[in-house]
């Protein structure tokens, strides 16, 4: 069974979780999680975990994100983009090049931002998303969240280009809606892309042809390891003994790890066994181990 993480190019149309399930039979995985949805209009990179690497997922969900997005100004949407019903249209007064970036120079650093009703978000155990299709509207408690970068790529006629750096839980349809009501006018998104998760930046995504490709052929897709996106957590190295003792739940004493606090990445000969927890005087007990 592969334990890894594939970097999908999700197609548009395509909910996140069609997209994991159709990685999951095409590699034949037991299970697999992806690290952070997208909206099925939505295209780019999805993070999924398979087997073992899904105990990891949590620790990419809190990673910075980068998106390339299209605002159209003038329209409102029920669910902040192209999909939804058309609820309200604004006449859009002239703008510059100067006046778009000055807005978006407000938008900049820590803020906090209401999720839209059309979220995955639940109450009650239930999606926003299904009590809002009922017509059902709910009080949502603003969360924060940073934008560290928002340009302006280009402008053709009522669409405007952008693109941002940003926190986790961000949700760019509402941040969309947020800058064409500054602008003066609504607006919606109409296309949307996620180019990149951190610390993925640089690596290549795979799309499902070219997977299902790689499996008829016998060959093997670019899995990468589960450790890979681990490498800003300092390593402690086991001896044999100390990750028996680990497997089955004991603290060990690691010389090298007096200096480390936090999680670390637990390895035994080279072979990655999980995440554990270092008190910085030398002791390390297990946290999330892989079987």
């Amino acid at each position: 069974m592969p334990t890894g993480i594939v970097l999908l190019d999700k197609p548009e149309g395509l909910s996140s979780n069609g997209a994991l399930q159709r990685v999951r039979r095409l590699l034949r995985a037991a299970k697999a999680g992806h690290a952070g949805s997208l909206d099925p209009l939505a295209t780019g990179m999805l993070p999924i975990c398979l087997d073992e690497a899904t105990k990891i997922a949590g620790e990419i969900l809190s990673s910075r994100k980068h998106y390339r997005f299209t605002l159209e100004l003038g329209v409102r949407t029920a669910t902040g983009d192209r999909e939804g019903e058309i609820v309200e249209r604004c006449a859009v007064p002239e703008l510059a090049a100067g006046r778009i970036e000055a807005v978006l120079a407000g938008f900049l650093g820590p803020g906090r931002q209401v999720p839209p009703m059309y979220s995955a978000l639940k109450r009650e155990g239930r999606p926003l998303y299904e009590l809002a299709r009922s017509g059902v509207v709910v009080e949502r408690q603003a969360r924060p969240i940073e934008i560290f970068a928002l340009r302006l790529l280009g402008r053709q006629g009522r669409r405007v280009e952008l693109e941002t750096h940003c926190s986790k839980g961000t949700y760019v349809r509402t941040l969309g809606e947020d800058i064409a009501r500054e602008l003066g006018t609504c607006g919606h998104v109409a296309a949307l892309r996620r180019s990149s998760v951190e610390p993925f930046d640089r690596e290549p995504m795979q799309t499902l042809e070219s997977i299902a490709l790689a499996c008829e052929r016998g060959d093997a897709p670019q899995i990468l390891p589960a450790d890979w996106p681990l490498k800003h957590l300092p390593a402690a190295h086991l001896s044999a003994l100390q990750a028996v003792r680990i497997r089955h739940g004991q603290p060990v004493q690691i010389a090298s790890a007096h200096a480390l606090a936090g999680k670390v990445r637990l390895y035994e000969e080279g072979r990655f066994l999980g995440i554990g927890q270092a008190d910085g005087r030398g002791s390390v007990r297990p946290k999330r181990l892989f079987t």
